[in-house]
């Protein structure tokens, strides 16, 4: 089994625990609801400190009954997680086909006789020419640095 598998078993096996361990050993029997949210919680904290205490505003809707406030979080939490999801799928999906689409022009650039290397060297504007230099910032002499990404000067100083 590859790391990767025993790690993703490891986590698996801990989320199972963490939802069956509280409903094993029996947490929350003594309670009316068993287990309500935090909000539920908190409010029960403040009203048992402060008993005149008034709330500075009401919710907007309030679902007629816990399993439908319950299925509504529920349903937030579904819709984060696939938009999560679809972002780092998406992102994942454009690394791999940037990585497909530079191997797949190092292959083709290699079956046209052009050495790896100097095709490296013409997409960075480097160029494979010969020539002298003739001061700064100029170079005499042929270069095959065009085809290099815009912007990019090639080393002759003519824009690729």
């Amino acid at each position: 089994m590859s790391r990767n598998a025993k790690i993703n078993t490891l986590l698996l096996l801990v989320v199972a625990a963490l939802a069956v361990l509280p409903l094993a050993l029996g947490l929350g029997d003594h309670k009316e609801e068993p287990f309500t949210g935090a909000d539920a919680e908190a409010e029960t904290a403040i009203t048992e400190l402060q008993p005149e205490y008034e709330p500075w505003f009401s919710p907007l809707y309030e679902p007629p009954s816990g399993e439908i406030e319950s299925a509504l979080f529920a349903l937030q939490a579904a819709l984060g997680a696939g938009v999560l999801a679809y972002y780092f799928g998406l992102r994942r999906g454009r690394r791999q086909g940037a990585a497909r689409a530079g191997a797949a022009g190092t292959e083709a650039a290699g079956t046209q006789g052009v050495p790896a290397a100097a095709e490296a060297d013409t997409k960075t504007g480097i160029g494979t020419g010969t020539g002298t230099d003739a001061g700064p910032g100029t170079r005499t002499g042929s270069d095959s640095g065009a085809g290099a990404a815009p912007g990019v000067r090639a080393v002759d100083g003519r824009d690729a």
